[in-house]
């Protein structure tokens, strides 16, 4: 796997030598880079199917709007919330963007080990892309 989303140097070896790629930012960003991959495949004759597309981020859910206010107010002291912080209906919908955009598997940064969050994405989340 190559991480990164340069599109002179690093989306160009992605294309010759790697199996999977990670690529950051906001759906219609990655959506981008991926299109600027793609070219470097073809360039390279490579089959841009062979190469594993994943996106990572953090990822904080709440089940109801009140639920995320009291997430943030109760975790804010352990620092800047980074990521998606929100919704389970918000995060289905910002992971359909994603997957829209060609991203192929996405990894949870769980940088705050929010069990609340990890239950929800089981039962909540991810029956609505298996």
């Amino acid at each position: 796997m190559i991480a990164g989303g340069g599109e002179q140097l690093t989306l160009r070896a992605v294309a010759r030598l790697a199996d999977a790629c990670n690529v950051g930012g906001d759906p219609e960003t990655v959506r981008h880079k991926l299109a600027v991959l793609r070219e470097h495949c073809d360039a390279a004759q490579r089959d841009y199917a062979t190469i594993e597309t994943t996106h990572n981020n953090s990822w904080l859910l709440g089940s109801d709007e009140a639920a995320v206010a009291a997430k943030r107010e109760r975790l804010a002291e352990r620092g800047p919330l980074r990521g998606f912080v929100g919704t389970v209906s918000k995060a289905i919908d910002l992971i359909g963007q994603y997957q829209d955009a060609g991203v192929y598997l996405l990894i949870n940064s769980d940088y705050r080990n929010d069990i609340e969050t990890h239950e929800l994405f089981a039962s909540d989340v991810i029956p609505h892309f298996a």
